[in-house]
This record gives structure tokens, C-alpha cells and sequence, in this order.
């Protein structure tokens, strides 16, 4: 062998750059392995850089697209179909990576094609913008990138969640720790099923060991305007959804107690066993809040566990104006609540509570010791894992915690205040004005609920033609202001309630709403509806 190695050899080196002369044969895969790993790291080095140019591009393009800014002029959002989209931007993965300078682009396309769901304009949904000490707090979250289950990976933000948990049990008036508990969870939909969950074990723990053949078949009840996630969360537990009841409601959509009454006896006739009440505080259409002291006292007689779905108004138990539309919270075993929605906490935010001292681990545990040992150097009951149906879960609690501690109880009060407000002046503003008509009489929410009759509609015979008409309406004027990018409001109908498509008007806390946003919305649907109803 000649000192250089075989031929084949010294190709291979001169395609990896690597000259005979620098790496002796006796050593040449050392060598090349040793230039390959100088050349991997140096090659992430300059990739951390070209990421904080990124993010610093990120953040100048927020600015430039009035994130910053709610009154900016930008539109709420620049709407194109999804093959336009396609075209426009260029989605597609690929072996190679791509140059800093299209990474740039693309990044500026994201926020110039995405909904400003920031803008005092947006009232699409139950959330809106953020709070910007929430923004702090997410940012802070997903850059130092851990996960809440063991105090050892996460200190900080097990005292953070802990001190939420406390706050938020305060609020609602349970128990302080350790006679109550509480946790974050991924949204309103798991915390709910979290209750539904507890209730089966309270009644049923061999459940847990042995499934439903522990169980008779399990009645929960909802009311018909109650969150879908309890039919969900009956499928996904076993439960199965025929063994939701759903409970009637009255005019102003609040669940009607004579009917529980009535769907508890129907369902111990059908041979169930019934275990869980879900009365909602602020439903997803109405924002309507069932009546919680009446329905306590229903689940108190029957032997039952209340649950309060407060995803939405549980915010107004910050506000001393408002918060008597929960009358009775405190005597629930369990509530969830989404300070992502209407409050302006980043998503997700969503808070778990339950009386019982250690209800949730001895529901929840898998006694997995491989994660959390139990001979640590340190306390483990700050360990929270293995209470949660996650093994990996976000430190949620740092963006609401943030919040809070900036503004203090007082600050989310003024701001839950100021919603409120608005939503009952653009109430005031629509009630007797001509071409709107409310759905509902009076609303205790944050949603008010309207018809736009345009003029062309007006003073006809209201037959199911009008109706028909009337249905088209609300969609129609959605996607002309969407199209024009000037404003987003939902819409739906409520087939139970034989009611045809109305507006969802949403008012949030985030940003701040004025009156002349709320008069923009009317003079919004006035604009695009004027020529509608032929």
C-alpha cells in the first residue's frame, strides 16, 4: 500500500476535500471523522445566527403588519382561496434546506397572510388578541423549551403553575391546597373531560384497573347549548354518547332545572347510572350561564358531581360587578377555565380546578418511576406529572402568570370591565336600531346575538321564503368584508331553536374595546348589507 492508500481511498478523500499529505492513512477515518464533526458544529454555530437575524425579521414584520398597532390600516387579513394561497406561498418541503434570504421572506409572508386576529376588528371567535405581557410569557415559554412534569426540568414554572392553581382556587372559592388542586391543561375540551374523568373515579375507582365493565352504564348530563367536548370526551372515555343527556334550555339559554330533573329519571329508567351534571357558565353561541345555585342544589339531592364548564365566563370572576352571574361556583367539585378566551392570556391557557385533596393523582397516576423517582434529592411532591393525563406538557401557566403579576387582580378586573361594557353599549346601539333584532332579550355574556334585516327585507310577510333569505344574509355580508379585509364576525344558526343564521357579535378584553369600535361593526354590516335581500 503506498503512503497515500489505494486510489479508491484517495478519491474518496479528495471528493471530502481532505489531501493525502493531512491525514496518514493509519489515520484517516479518525481524521475525517474529526473534520465531518468541525464541520457539522461550525455549520450549527452559523445557523444560530442566521436564527437571530430571523427572529429579529419575525419581529420587524409584525410591526410592520400593526401587530403593535391596533388602530393600524393594515387589513384584517389579505384572504385568498387555498390553491391562491398555495401559489402564493411556497409551502412545500424539500431534501435541501432553504437560503437565509427565502427563510426571510416566507417568514414575512406568514404574518402578511395570516388572520390579524389582533385587530380591534376582529370578533370572530371567543379569543382575540393578547395581552403583551402574555406575549412576553409565551415567548419565555417556548424559548426555554421544557416541559412541566418534574419541579427537576421545570423549578420556575412549577412555582408559577402552583401559585395560578392557589389564585384561581381563591376565585372561584374552593378549598386552599391541599384540600383542592388544580392543573393546566391543552384547551377547555380536556378539562372538561378531566371532570367527567374524576366523577367516574369518585363513583367507580376500579374503573381505573378494570374499564367499564366496573360500571353500569354512566348517565352525564349537559344542557343543549353546552360545549360539544362532552360528547367527545364520552367517546374518547368509553363512555359513549348516547349516555349524554342533553337538557333543555329557556329563551335565554340557560339549562332549565325542571329538565334535569326530568333527564335524571329518564335515565335511571333507561337502566343508567347517573354521576355527572355540566352546568355551563357563558355558552359558546348565547355566552348564556346556567343557573348554578339551582342546578347545586339538584346535584346535592341526587347524589351527583358539578362540573362548570366557566371556559368562557369564568373571566367575569375577576370582575365585582359581574361575577354573581356564577351564583353558586363554589359549590361545584370541579371547573374549568380558559383565560385564553376573552381575557387575552396567549393560547393556550386553559386551568383545571377540583375539590379533594389529591383527586387528581390518585385519578390520574401510572406510578411510572422511571420519570418521577421517588428518592430524589429534593421535595417530589412538586413533581405534577404524574397528576396529568400528559407526560409532556407546556408550561402554560408562565404567559397567564406574567399577566397577572403585571397588571395585579385589579388590572384584569379594569379590563374585564371595560369588555363588559362594550358589549352592552353596541347592545344599546343595535336594540331599537333600525335593520337589527336581537336574538335574545337580555345577555349576561360577552356575545351579543343579532339579526341584520337589510332594507329591501323590511315590512315583508316573514314566511319561510323570508326565511330563507334572511339565512343567506349573515354569510353574505361576512364575506364581502372578509374579502375587503375590513372586519371578521361570526355567524351560525340554531337549528334546536328553529332559529335561522344570525351574527355572534364576540367582544374581548384584548385589545381594549372603545365605542368606536363597536359603532364600526354597525356601520360595517350596514355598508355591506345595504343592497342585499333580493
Amino acid at each position: 500500500m503506498t503512503r497515500g492508500g489505494t486510489s479508491r481511498e484517495r478519491k474518496k478523500r479528495k471528493a471530502a476535500g481532505i489531501s493525502a499529505r493531512s491525514t496518514p492513512s493509519r489515520f484517516g477515518e479518525e481524521s475525517r471523522l474529526l473534520i465531518r464533526t468541525r464541520y457539522n458544529i461550525s455549520h450549527i454555530i452559523v445557523m444560530a445566527s442566521d436564527a437571530e437575524k430571523l427572529l429579529r425579521e419575525v419581529l420587524d414584520a409584525l410591526v410592520e403588519y400593526g401587530f403593535f398597532e391596533p388602530n393600524s390600516k393594515q387589513p384584517i387579513v389579505r384572504f385568498l382561496h387555498p390553491d391562491e394561497l398555495q401559489k402564493a406561498l411556497p409551502t412545500k418541503l424539500g431534501e435541501e434546506g432553504a437560503n437565509q434570504e427565502e427563510i426571510h421572506r416566507i417568514a414575512r409572508q406568514i404574518v402578511q397572510y395570516s388572520v390579524r386576529t389582533f385587530s380591534p376588528h376582529f370578533h370572530n371567535q371567543l379569543y382575540a388578541g393578547i395581552d403583551s405581557y402574555g406575549l412576553a410569557g409565551a415567548w419565555l415559554t417556548e424559548a426555554l423549551n421544557t416541559s412541566q412534569y418534574t419541579y427537576e426540568v421545570a423549578p420556575v414554572f412549577t412555582l408559577l403553575e402552583r401559585e395560578i392553581v392557589e389564585r384561581s382556587l381563591e376565585l372561584v372559592g374552593y378549598p386552599a391546597m391541599p384540600e383542592a388542586d388544580g392543573i393546566l391543561s391543552p384547551g377547555g375540551s380536556l378539562s372538561n373531560m378531566y371532570g367527567m374523568v374524576l366523577a367516574r373515579y369518585r363513583y367507580f375507582p376500579q374503573s381505573k384497573r378494570t374499564g367499564m365493565t366496573a360500571c353500569p352504564p354512566l348517565a352525564y348530563f349537559t344542557s343543549e347549548d353546552g360545549h360539544y367536548s362532552m360528547s367527545k370526551g364520552a367517546h374518547w372515555l368509553g363512555l359513549g354518547t348516547d349516555n349524554i343527556f342533553k337538557v333543555k334550555t329557556d329563551k335565554l339559554g340557560r339549562m332549565d332545572v325542571s329538565d334535569l330533573r326530568a333527564k335524571i329519571a329518564e335515565a335511571r329508567d333507561r337502566g343508567c347510572k347517573p354521576i355527572f351534571v355540566n352546568a355551563t357558565a357563558g355558552t359558546t353561541v348565547l355566552a348564556a350561564f346556567d343557573p348554578i345555585d339551582e342546578i347545586a342544589n339538584v346535584c346535592r339531592e341526587e347524589d351527583l358531581w358539578l362540573h362548570i364548564d366557566a371556559c368562557l365566563g369564568g373571566t367575569l370572576l375577576l370582575s365585582q360587578k359581574h361575577r354573581d352571574r356564577l351564583r353558586g361556583i363554589e359549590k361545584s367539585n370541579s371547573v374549568a377555565w380558559n383565560p385564553h378566551k376573552m381575557l387575552g392570556a396567549p393560547f393556550q391557557c386553559s386551568i383545571f380546578l377540583v375539590k379533594g385533596k389529591n383527586a387528581l393523582h390518585e385519578a390520574n397516576c401510572a406510578g411510572a418511576k422511571y420519570l418521577f423517582q421517588q428518592d430524589k434529592f429534593y421535595d417530589v411532591s412538586w413533581d405534577t406529572g404524574d397528576k396529568s393525563v400528559q407526560c409532556g406538557r407546556k408550561t402554560d401557566a408562565m404567559k397567564f402568570w406574567l399577566m397577572w403579576k403585571a397588571r395585579g387582580t385589579a388590572g384584569l378586573r379594569r379590563s374585564v370591565d371595560v369588555a363588559m361594557d362594550a358589549a352592552d353599549y353596541f347592545l344599546q346601539r343595535i336594540k331599537d336600531r333600525q335593520g337589527f333584532r336581537i336574538v335574545l332579550p337580555s345577555y349576561e355574556g360577552c356575545n351579543i346575538c343579532f339579526w341584520y334585516i337589510p332594507p329591501k327585507m323590511r315590512g315583508k310577510k316573514e314566511d319561510e321564503a323570508w326565511r330563507q333569505k334572511i339565512h343567506r344574509i349573515a354569510p353574505s355580508i361576512k364575506e364581502r368584508m372578509i374579502k375587503q379585509g375590513t372586519m371578521m364576525i361570526g355567524y351560525t344558526p340554531m337549528a334546536h331553536k328553529g332559529l335561522e343564521n344570525f351574527f355572534r357579535m364576540v367582544v374581548n378584553c384584548q385589545p381594549p374595546p372603545t365605542k368606536e369600535n363597536m359603532d364600526f361593526v354597525i356601520e360595517q354590516i350596514e355598508k355591506y348589507g345595504e343592497d342585499l335581500g333580493d
